[in-house]
């Protein structure tokens, strides 16, 4: 799941239409997670949903509108895990769009225990962060507790002594770009048709 709902506002951008050389950021995060052989991906657009559908490829994932997405990262990963319905789907890789830094390793390593009562977080520094992985088992625990800004802290907190760490500082870059000194250090920039809007 790539939630990509952010209005980006310290940004002057939303998040998935940051654009890295001339590729969209959504494109590039859908790219790693196929890459890292994510079978079904979940891609839940809010801000802009519109303009991101018309210029990026999301032909690979489902696409979720979380028309509730200026009230925070909580309501899309409610809007994300309503819509896995396949019971066959066990556990849930979890990135935002804005970690230029993820690689496929990253993904494939915290995704490596795909079962239905694993909780799974990177860490970075020995700090938690994203990828995180939720088994089926916690899902509807996650979205009822889920946060407006904080997502699925709380009931991660709450299961604190359940959690897998995975060490993936030697093969990803767990930053969040949320700053413009970040944008430039990453290279990404506004798209051409957003400056001033």
């Amino acid at each position: 799941m790539i939630i990509a709902a952010g209005g980006g506002r310290r940004l002057g951008s939303p998040e998935a239409l940051l654009c890295r050389g001339d590729r969209l950021l959504v494109s590039c995060m859908i790219d790693t997670m196929v890459a890292a052989g994510c079978e079904q991906l979940v891609v839940v657009l809010g801000s802009a949903a519109d303009e991101v559908r018309a210029a990026a490829d999301l032909s690979p994932a489902t696409v979720v509108v979380n028309r509730a997405s200026g009230a925070g990262v909580g309501s899309s990963i409610r809007a994300g895990l309503a819509a896995l319905a396949d019971e066959r789907v066990e556990a849930v890789v979890v990135v935002p769009v804005d970690m230029p830094g993820l690689t496929p390793e990253a993904v494939r390593r915290v995704a490596a225990l795909p079962y239905p009562d694993v909780l799974a977080c990177a860490t970075y520094d020995g700090l938690r962060g994203y990828p995180m992985l939720f088994g089926r088992r916690h899902w509807a625990g996650i979205a009822t507790l889920a946060g407006a800004d904080i997502g699925a802290r709380p009931y991660l907190l709450a299961h604190k002594d359940q959690i897998v760490d995975i060490a993936c500082d030697s093969v990803a870059d767990g930053n969040r770009v949320d700053t413009p000194e970040l944008m430039a250090l990453y290279g990404l920039t506004v798209p051409p048709q957003r400056v001033g809007v």
